[in-house]
């Protein structure tokens, strides 16, 4: 059998050997046995590179009126708090509907996600977040409803588990925790029934996306992502009691899901 010219690539076995390295270093400190060692780095933006490591969307690919930019911002060393490079997702959200678009009966809406990791000798790397009670995301946020998307290699390739990004302090860096059993299984936009749990093994992706339908610009300041146990990393811990907020996600019934903050 012939190998194919994807195969031979040098990207390719580049992939496969920091594949090799990253699954040996597993077994190395015994991670499955121990538990993980610290917190798990899912995606940064500390490099240019990092914003073509993400796919952009927005209901313009369908003839709809919104826009969105994913934008690298590096460094700052000159303020007086140091601040880290990051990303800046931002534009306009538009519910107009294309004209010419009779089938299109909802618009409004931009989010952007990771790209799907390349393949390797192992197969496709996919993160294992199981050993992780949440997941982290350093935001500076303008307060509006955005949603954290995460989705999974599972039979049905458009579900998404979703969760409300709750900021409690917009206009501010803050990092945020959201346990990953707290997420809810969606498709397009419609949580399915029954719920089963997520895929915790095999992620293939995290984004953020805007589908509050409120027209006029937003932005969302990104930092970084990871999974992590230490409850202490956010900086505004959970109270015991929390306020019970309505979401834009529905049930087929039309239904609005509740989120407690988390």
């Amino acid at each position: 059998m012939r190998a194919t010219t994807r195969c031979l690539a040098k990207g390719f076995w580049g992939r496969s050997i920091d594949e090799f390295k990253r699954l040996s270093n597993i077994a190395l400190k015994l991670e499955g046995i121990k538990g993980p060692q610290g917190p798990k780095p899912l995606h940064d933006f500390h490099s240019p590179d990092s914003i073509r490591d993400c796919k952009l969307m927005c209901d313009v690919d369908m003839g709809g009126y919104s826009k969105a930019s994913l934008d690298w911002v590096p460094e700052d060393k000159t303020n007086r708090v140091h601040l880290p490079a990051h990303a800046h997702f931002h534009g306009t959200i538009s519910t107009a509907l294309p004209p010419h678009r009779p089938e299109i009966q909802r618009s409004g809406f931009a989010a952007w996600r990771t790209l799907d990791k390349a393949p390797t000798i192992f197969g496709r790397t996919l993160w294992d977040i199981d050993m992780y009670t949440y997941l982290a995301l350093r935001v500076k946020s303008d307060g509006r409803s955005y949603f954290v998307n995460v989705q999974t290699e599972s039979v049905v390739p458009t579900d998404l588990h979703q969760h409300r990004l709750f900021a409690k302090r917009p206009g501010e860096w803050e990092t945020v925790l959201i346990k990953w059993n707290d997420f809810v299984r969606t498709n397009h936009g419609f949580v399915i029934e029954p719920q089963t749990e997520m895929l915790r093994q095999k992620v293939k992706s995290v984004g953020v996306g805007l589908t509050d339908r409120v027209p006029g610009p937003f932005e969302l300041f990104i930092e970084r992502i990871w999974a992590t146990n230490n409850l202490n990393e956010a900086d505004s811990p959970p109270s015991e009691v929390e306020p019970v907020q309505q979401g834009q996600l529905r049930n087929k019934e039309g239904k609005q899901i509740k989120w407690s903050e988390s």
